[in-house]
């Protein structure tokens, strides 16, 4: 059983409204006129160009490019983890772009989820134990009864007083998933989360986050180079060159591979004529 849309309701209004200008618009992901510059002069490398994007809640967004389009900058700087050179970010309503580095651990721990493809779960803790990490790192109380509840989601109802080391890959990483979700966040952020996985298991990963979004009003943005796991997506964002160069609504694998074999050999021409 899901967690109920009252929740995610309530968890929704309690968010900031807006400034004097009125409401915010229901974006969960907004970012208007992104730079990211690395170094100065002629060694500068400008890994994001203005990007500008609105991304709604409940849905679920992928992110593609060849190595060095941006894809990582892009994660980064839309969850907080690095600055814009220029532009604002905003999350869940609330701009991120000029708070202090204490305010911004806060709303990461408290208002975002994360998944990355080496788990990074605490070998230490038991399950249960790292799925509530994210409520102990906010300062709240450990709510077991939502672990059980999102670990039951994930199909490790029964697993809560196991350690990481006694689990599958698979699994470790639905743990990660369960931790994920288990603030209710404004976003959840997945870095290559099937990358560490074969197929099968791949496609048991991508369907829990694709039913977080459908039965939990969850929002996922994901990093992946799969165009089999951004098949999932609602859509899919192409970046190149550090801007947003295509992008493709509910498109098959074949569709989404097809997309950047186009984005990608361009680039493949030019470097053979040079």
């Amino acid at each position: 059983m899901g967690l109920r849309r009252s929740k995610k309701r309530e968890h929704d209004e309690a968010r900031p409204a807006g400034g004097p200008q009125g409401p915010v618009a229901d974006w969960a992901v907004e970012l208007r006129g992104v730079r990211r510059q690395y170094g100065r002069g002629g060694s500068a490398v400008h890994a994001l160009r203005g990007i500008d994007l609105a991304l709604e809640r409940g849905s679920f967004t992928a992110v593609m490019g060849p190595s060095g389009s941006g894809k990582s900058t892009f994660l980064q700087c839309a969850a907080g983890l690095d600055r814009p050179s220029d532009g604002t970010v905003r999350l869940g309503g609330t701009e991120i772009t000029g708070m202090s580095e204490n305010k911004l651990t806060a709303l990461r721990r408290s208002r975002l989820g994360f998944v990355f493809q080496a788990f990074n779960l605490l070998p230490s803790l038991s399950v249960e134990q790292n799925v509530l990490l994210p409520m102990r790192l906010a300062g709240q109380r450990p709510d077991r009864r939502a672990a059980a509840e999102v670990l039951a989601q994930v199909g490790l109802g029964d697993k809560g007083k196991r350690r990481p080391g006694e689990l599958s890959g698979g699994q470790q990483q639905r743990v990660a998933i369960a931790r994920a979700l288990v603030t209710r966040p404004d976003v959840v952020f997945a870095d290559e989360p099937t990358g560490a996985l074969d197929t099968t298991t791949a496609a048991e990963v991508l369907g829990l986050l694709r039913g977080a979004v459908d039965r939990m009003g969850a929002t996922v943005v994901m990093v992946t180079h799969d165009p089999s796991a951004a098949a999932y997506a609602d859509r899919v964002l192409f970046l190149a060159d550090g801007s947003i160069a295509d992008r493709i609504e509910r498109g098959s694998a074949a569709q989404i591979a097809a997309r950047m074999t186009a984005l990608t050999a361009p680039a493949y021409a030019t470097a053979a004529a040079a």
